[in-house]
């Protein structure tokens, strides 16, 4: 008995389906996706609306110092807003723009994004188009050097080409979900762009809210997210399967003097699991400064409780 052959589709109708998802993307987040100019400082970016009260997401870098910026939106509408507040250390900024808004840019989960997904980056350069380009996320969990010479985690990578102005725009996702800030390209390097990822900015914008500035407890490490061994998993009594690596170690810092290591692993925080570095970033809030805090650490000798007491950060 013969079977037909499974009809696959055609490499035309692949390109038209791909070509739909970053177009419905693109239609649902580009509205909101706003030209950010500092008022009589010169320089500008791009930025993108969160609220429809006016809260505008950008990079650090785009705003500086300055107090009041332009926020002009792809219909041409132009409108003043003072900054709320700026994260050196993570280059993100938060701007309250005057009047309200219809189209906003909802901020989607990083922790569900897996390397090879669409990535389209949305910039505002010109202030009444909108520019777009399309790629993958190519690594996650990378860190990159913030202005202030600290370590930005939980960093995106993307092939997905960032052009002049595109600083501070939405990284967004299929499914039109905003995923990252768009923050640095590598000058003569080919598909080489990195956003701050979006559970991070989402911390950022919530201590601003509330403090107008993010207070951070600090214990001297960088770190990137990393696979935890099933067998890991059950001597450190956690129920994930990822954790993060401890990438370097300051000397003199609160890591140091307890005893981490380059290369230790941290599966918890006093019993709650690590699953990625936007859970380290989270954890260390301001409530754990000065307080000992217990690490649950996975090693080759195998799963030890490291206390480390936090102190104050510093800018």
């Amino acid at each position: 008995m013969a079977f037909a052959a499974e009809k696959l589709p055609s490499d035309d109708t692949l390109l038209d389906a791909y070509s739909a998802s970053v177009a419905d993307a693109v239609d649902r987040i580009g509205p909101a996706v706003c030209r950010i100019e500092r008022i009589g400082a010169g320089g500008h970016g791009s930025g993108f609306v969160i609220a429809q009260d006016g809260l505008v997401v950008t990079n650090f870098h785009v705003v500086g110092d300055a107090r009041a910026v332009r926020v002009t939106m792809p219909d041409g509408a132009s409108r003043e807003g003072h900054v709320l507040g700026r994260d050196p250390d993570t280059d993100i900024a938060l701007v309250r723009a005057d009047g309200s808004f219809a189209d906003v840019a909802p901020l989607g989960d990083s922790k569900r994004l897996r390397r090879g997904q669409i990535a389209i980056a949305i910039g505002n350069p010109l202030g009444f188009e909108w520019t777009v380009t399309a790629g993958v996320v190519s690594a996650l969990g990378r860190s990159m050097r913030a202005s202030t010479g600290r370590l930005i985690d939980d960093v995106i990578q993307t092939d997905a080409a960032l052009n002049p102005g595109n600083s501070g725009g939405p990284l967004v996702s299929s499914a039109g979900e905003v995923i990252g800030v768009n923050t640095a390209m590598i000058h003569g390097a080919q598909g080489i762009a990195f956003a701050v990822a979006s559970n991070t900015a989402n911390f950022v914008i919530s201590e601003i809210i509330r403090f107008g500035r993010v207070r951070r407890a600090f214990i001297g490490v960088s770190a990137d997210t990393t696979n935890l061994p099933r067998r890991a998993a059950l001597l450190s009594q956690v129920t994930t399967n990822t954790a993060v690596r401890l990438r370097s170690v300051e000397k003199d810092g609160p890591a140091a003097k307890a005893g981490l290591k380059e290369g230790d692993i941290i599966a918890a925080i006093d019993g709650r699991p690590v699953t990625g570095v936007d859970d380290l970033v989270r954890m260390l809030d301001a409530e754990r400064i000065g307080r000992e805090t217990l690490c649950t650490v996975v090693r080759r000798t195998g799963v030890s409780q490291v206390a480390v007491t936090p102190v104050a950060r510093t800018n």
